[in-house]
């Protein structure tokens, strides 16, 4: 039987790692176990010239991010939320090693071809350099279509109770 103490989810806030949420959720509350919400803030590069510099973060669009991931509640489970600065794969991985994490569960955009070599998969990197195992959940085709549609009749951001 697999025992989960701690479980890990690295959310972008988009409708794959709503999805997500709930199958991180349900196996939290099934396992009574702690959920992490772990949202990863890239630092803004700037380009001046021909070299390269980093923006300091700005304060407001920092508290934004937290109120927005404090939103993330979830009836009858432990939570913590984490807002962290730097290299999505380098932290996601870093937090889940510093927190015994024992699954990390992440949504993933199910790019393929072109644009997956052109932008990478954040998730295929954390499963193949996570120390502990990684579930990928990706929205089902239904829902995606749904969610589109709603999406173009709608503005505000996804509901994440769940």
């Amino acid at each position: 039987m697999l025992g989960l103490r701690t479980i890990l989810h690295p959310t972008d806030f988009s409708p794959n790692s709503v999805y997500a949420l709930h199958v991180a959720s349900a196996l939290a509350r099934d396992y009574n176990a702690n959920l992490i919400i772990l949202h990863v803030y890239a630092v803004p590069v700037a380009v001046y010239g021909y070299g390269e510099g980093v923006l300091p973060p700005r304060e407001e669009q920092l508290e934004s991010l937290r109120k927005e991931l404090h939103e993330v509640q979830v009836p009858d489970v432990r939570l913590t939320h984490l807002l962290v600065e730097g290299d999505s794969v380098g932290e996601i991985l870093r937090v889940a090693d510093q927190n015994h994490a024992d699954l990390i569960v992440m949504g993933t955009h199910g790019r393929r071809g072109l644009k997956r070599l052109l932008m990478g998969s954040v998730a295929e990197m954390v499963v193949r350099r996570a120390s502990c195992p990684v579930l990928t959940v990706r929205t089902p085709v239904l829902e995606e279509a749904l969610a589109g549609a709603a999406g173009s009749a709608q503005t505000e951001s996804p509901h994440y109770a769940t």
